[in-house]
């Protein structure tokens, strides 16, 4: 009898501490996406709902020509998406490239003071970005790239090269060099088992680097605002700040919220679409080594 008393005793707590979890976790989900609800309800709302006052919540009706004005009447946003579009991609290639080979090469080759300049990589992670955007803005003049989305580009891949090492770096230890060794036996290169052999295996963690370079290249505002001084090459975030601040103080709301649900969907999606192996990354790579 006592025993079914402890054991009925322990079903309601458990059962509460439930209730609790998801009654938290609930709070939490509603508190995050209440803002992102607005921003979403207010970019379908005609103009005259935008300027009420006391703001109405609900559209009085749904209309898409906020969207409409963005990508069909406003040239200088079509061509902020379509830059931000390939800035982020060509960085997204490039960081990937560059950091599976650095990342293969700290852990399978053995060579003089690896360990030191793989440490000195990890330093400039504690560096912040902005003492150094004068030099780089001086190195990126001189060679001829400034309002250049290359220039740009080169100077993402740079800031992104850091943590993308080290997360590919950490990725490749997490795999047993039996597999390499099985490899040789085959007749590969160190090459061919690193385009052939470890795509796969390493695939969560190309998918993490994949993520946060992509979001970290889409939404950046003060190296665009910096390189690119030819209103031409505004990137996306530059463009929205100069929605912000209308002629005469005035400002499209409309145009100002379809902007920005706009310039969430793609990290969104990205997010939805590759998050079981972007969390698959961070908790196996990052967490070797």
């Amino acid at each position: 009898m006592n025993g079914d008393v402890v054991l009925y005793i322990k079903r309601k707590q458990n059962g509460l501490v439930t209730f609790l979890f998801y009654a938290i976790h609930g709070c939490l989900l509603i508190v995050f996406l209440y803002p992102l609800l607005c921003v979403a309800l207010a970019s379908l709302k005609p103009a005259a709902d935008l300027v009420l006052m006391p703001p109405k919540w609900w559209p009085s009706i749904f209309t898409l020509d906020n969207f409409n004005k963005m990508l069909f009447s406003n040239d200088n946003m079509s061509r902020a998406i379509m830059l931000s579009g390939i800035v982020s991609f060509l960085t997204v290639i490039g960081t990937v490239i560059l950091s599976t080979l650095a990342g293969y090469g700290f852990s399978r080759f053995t060579f003089r003071g690896k360990n030191v300049f793989f440490v000195l990589i990890l330093l400039t992670m504690m560096i912040p970005s902005q003492p150094i955007l004068t030099p780089l803005f001086i190195i990126i003049t001189k060679m001829g790239l400034q309002n250049n989305i290359f220039g740009l580009v080169l100077v993402y891949i740079t800031f992104q090269l850091p943590f993308s090492i080290f997360m590919m770096r950490n990725t490749f230890d997490s795999i047993p060099k039996e597999i390499d060794e099985a490899a040789e036996l085959d007749g590969c290169s160190p090459l061919k088992i690193l385009f052939r052999v470890m795509p796969r295996m390493v695939s969560p963690g190309i998918v993490t680097v994949i993520v946060t370079t992509f979001i970290a290249a889409w939404n950046e505002f003060l190296v665009a605002l910096i390189f690119m001084t030819d209103s031409d090459n505004y990137t996306m975030p530059i463009l929205l700040l100069m929605t912000s601040a209308g002629k005469y103080g005035t400002v499209d709301w409309g145009l100002l919220q379809s902007c920005t649900v706009f310039a969430m969907l793609p990290c969104i999606l990205i997010f939805l679409f590759l998050q079981k192996h972007y969390v698959s990354g961070l908790t196996s790579g990052a967490t070797k080594g």
